[in-house]
C-alpha cells in the first residue's frame, strides 16, 4: 500500500549547529494510527509541525499522495493537513460550534463567509465526536476531553487526509482518555489517517496501528505493535528498566521496572496471589523458553 504521507530524512537545527532531528524519514499508510513515542525533548513535536507544513524543514521533504506539501499554498495544504496543538487556551468564549466551524477557514474564499454546506459538514463532524448535545455550549466550560474532541471535530471540518495530534491525552483522567483514542479509532476505520505523540506506551499498545519510537532526534524503531514495543526497545529508548507484561501470548501493559533504590529489581508486591491467567513480563518469558 502507497503511504499517505510520507517524510524523507528530515533534519531540523532551532540553533545552527545543534541539530534536533537527525535524517528522520516516515510513511504513514491510509486510515492508519501511528503513534510517536520517545522522552521529553526528543523531537516528536518539532516533526508533526514539519509534517503538518507549520514549521519548513532544515533538510529533507515531506509528501501527501506524491506531492511534496512546500509545493501547495497555505490554505490548499491544510485541506490536507490539520494539526492539533497539546496546549490551546481558549481566549474568547466560543461555542463549540464556532470553534468547530474555523475549520472550514482553508476553503473559504478571501473575506468569503460560511454557507449553509459548512454548516452541514460542522454539524457532521460534532456528531461524528459525539457531542452534538454540547453544539452550543461555550469552548471555556467544557471538560478537558471535551476540549479534545471539539479540536479533532474542527480538524475533521477541515476535511484533512491526516490529523497531526500532539499529545490529546494529556492531563486527562482515564475515561476521557479512552472516549478521546477509541473516538480517534473510530474515525481512522473511515477516512482520515492520525499520527499521534505520546508519553503513554500503554495508549500505543492498546490503540495504534504503527508505533515510531524516536530518542534524540532519530528514529531507533518503527512498525507494528508488537514488533516495536519490546523491552530492548523500550527500556533503550527511555533509558531506564522496562518491563511488557504478557497474559499468555498477548502484551497487555507496560510499565517501569521496579528497584529498592540501588539498581536492583524490587521484589512485586502481590498481596492477592496469582491470577488465573498469570501475567509475565517478556524478559520473564524469554528466560523460561
Amino acid at each position: 500500500m502507497n503511504p499517505l504521507l510520507r517524510a524523507e530524512t528530515i533534519s531540523y537545527a532551532y540553533t545552527p549547529g545543534e541539530p534536533v532531528l537527525h535524517d528522520v524519514s516516515l510513511a504513514v499508510p491510509p486510515r492508519s494510527t501511528v503513534y510517536l513515542l520517545g522522552h521529553n525533548g526528543c523531537g516528536k513535536t518539532t516533526l508533526l509541525e514539519i509534517l503538518s507544513g507549520v514549521r519548513p524543514p532544515g533538510g529533507g521533504t515531506v509528501a501527501i499522495n506524491g506531492v511534496d506539501i512546500s509545493r501547495f499554498p497555505a490554505n490548499k495544504r491544510a485541506q490536507r493537513l490539520g494539526l492539533v496543538p497539546q496546549i490551546h487556551t481558549p481566549v474568547f468564549a466560543y461555542t463549540v460550534r464556532e470553534v468547530v466551524l474555523m475549520g472550514r477557514t482553508p476553503h473559504l474564499r478571501f473575506l468569503g463567509t460560511p454557507g449553509r454546506r459548512d454548516y452541514e459538514i460542522v454539524d457532521a463532524a460534532i456528531e461524528q465526536v459525539g457531542l452534538a448535545a454540547l453544539r452550543d455550549r461555550s469552548y471555556t466550560e467544557l471538560s478537558g476531553g471535551e476540549r479534545q474532541l471539539t479540536l479533532i471535530a474542527r480538524g475533521l471540518a477541515q476535511q484533512t487526509d491526516v490529523l497531526l495530534l500532539d499529545e490529546p491525552t494529556a492531563h486527562l483522567d482515564p475515561a476521557n482518555q479512552h472516549h478521546v483514542l477509541e473516538t480517534v479509532c473510530a474515525l481512522a476505520e473511515q477516512n482520515v489517517a492520525f499520527v499521534i505523540s505520546s508519553h503513554n506506551p500503554n495508549s500505543a499498545l492498546l490503540y495504534a496501528s504503527q508505533v515510531v519510537v524516536m530518542k534524540a532526534g532519530r528514529i531507533v524503531a518503527d512498525g507494528p505493535p508488537e514488533h516495536v514495543l519490546t523491552e530492548p526497545v523500550l527500556s533503550a529508548a527511555y533509558e531506564m528498566p522496562i518491563d511488557v507484561i504478557y497474559a499468555g501470548r498477548t502484551a497487555r501493559a507496560i510499565l517501569p521496572r521496579r528497584t529498592n533504590g540501588n539498581g536492583h529489581q524490587a521484589e512485586p508486591l502481590d498481596p492477592f496471589g496469582p491470577p488465573e491467567a498469570a501475567l509475565t513480563s517478556e524478559r520473564e518469558r524469554r528466560a523460561a523458553s
